[in-house]
């Protein structure tokens, strides 16, 4: 075990990088943070921030010979740096899991590869692949990016086998996957944390809404049945056993109009829907990657309390900093910024959790907040059905300045 008093070593110094970096430090360790961004939300936070590349040979030489052990808060960090810190220090994740999750069409083998049901989908490496692909894909279908897609970037709707072309010369001609869009009745994601002994402990299943490709607002726990949660849980085991996991893993999953769970894609780190846990459970799941990343027993992931978690993007700050004074004023509300010096659209700045003695009155309190032109919620507080990567609810800016 590495016990507090040592250092750790983060590569990313967004706000998943702060939260562990904040976590890491209540517990006792000191934190280094590599991230090529001087002002990234972990700098802030963090015992040394080394403002450099990824893969910079110094910079990494200098973290490996302080650190105990390293970690990454994205998956797209270079996995040559993870290979090379690997040679002296404990990483976890390690640098092979990481690389599924790195490349779509890696990643939909490997689940297809575990007998796990997907969305149907092609390849497209090549012009020669399109009309293969069209062939294979049932229209409307959207075409994503084999990599660096995230948060709805990389991605491009598809109405029918003639515009496939133009769309994938429109995003630069890369390897891409096209997966059919099929009408959804939810979508679920399982936050779990394994360590290097094979125990695993799961938070509750989270159901979630997108919009415009974003997480807008996460719901625990899901309304789905148990029987669903259980399949839920059973696959994202499977997943982490099969990669040898070390660390926090995410694994998102639709729910289509026949009830059958498809897993869509997988995080190796800790995830969006997950930041309920900061204030709803006994361990958040930074905690739970500091445990992990040290050898230390897991934590309890126990739910104190229903809860609601709704991201703040960066569409809310317009020309200035919104007044908070709204949110202030609901004493269920717990609100979490990150400290970014730049907001734009569609940008995470922050998120708010609301816990209530149940789901109804935390919505309610979001309606509130939401309420006088803001985005409302569904009567009866549950999702219509929706398509996968379609951008769900209207748009429109939630929780604008105060008047």
């Amino acid at each position: 075990m590495i016990l507090p008093g040592a250092t750790l070593g983060m590569l990313g110094g967004g706000q998943l990088g702060q939260m562990f970096t904040l976590a890491a430090r209540r517990m006792g360790y000191a934190v280094w943070v590599l991230d090529p961004d001087p002002d990234c939300p972990a700098a802030a936070v963090a015992d040394r921030h080394l403002c450099a590349p990824y893969e910079d040979s110094a910079s990494l030489q200098e973290m490996t010979a302080t650190c105990a052990a390293i970690s990454t808060e994205f998956e797209n960090v270079p996995l040559r740096a993870l290979e090379r810190a690997a040679r002296h220090v404990p990483v976890r994740p390690h640098a092979a899991a990481v690389a599924v999750a790195q490349d779509r069409l890696q990643e939909k083998a490997f689940f297809l590869g575990l007998e796990m049901d997907t969305a149907p989908f092609a390849a497209v490496r090549t012009a020669a692949d399109l009309p293969v692909a069209a062939a294979s894909v049932s229209f409307p279908a959207i075409l994503k990016t084999a990599r660096w897609g995230y948060d709805g970037k990389g991605q491009g709707r598809v109405a029918s086998a003639a515009d496939l072309a133009h769309v994938w010369a429109g995003m630069g001609k890369p390897e891409a996957i096209l997966e059919e869009r099929i009408a959804l009745t939810q979508e679920l994601s399982v936050v779990m944390v394994r360590a290097a002994d094979g125990m695993m402990a799961f938070y509750p299943v989270v159901e979630n809404r997108h919009h415009q490709g974003i997480l807008d607002f996460s719901v625990v726990p899901a309304r789905c049945a148990e029987s669903l949660q259980d399949q839920a849980r059973r696959s994202a085991a499977r997943i982490a056993d099969a990669l040898d996991y070390v660390g926090v893993l995410a694994i998102e999953f639709f729910v289509d109009g026949a009830g059958r769970l498809l897993v869509s894609e997988m995080a190796p780190r800790p995830h969006n829907s997950g930041h309920f846990t900061i204030d709803a459970c006994v361990h958040s799941q930074f905690d739970q990657q500091v445990r992990a990343l040290c050898g230390l027993p897991l934590g309890e992931t126990r739910l104190l309390s229903p809860v609601v978690m709704m991201n703040l993007l960066g569409d809310l700050w317009e020309n200035d900093e919104p007044d908070w004074s709204a949110l202030l004023r609901h004493p269920q509300l717990k609100l979490h910024l990150y400290g970014k010096k730049v907001a734009r659209p569609g940008r995470k700045m922050g998120h708010v959790n609301v816990l209530a003695p149940d789901i109804r009155q935390a919505m309610a309190v979001l309606d509130a907040l939401r309420g006088d032109g803001h985005r409302p919620r569904e009567a009866g507080m549950g999702f219509p059905d929706t398509e996968h990567s379609a951008g769900c609810g209207p748009s429109c800016k939630p929780l604008r300045q105060s008047q």
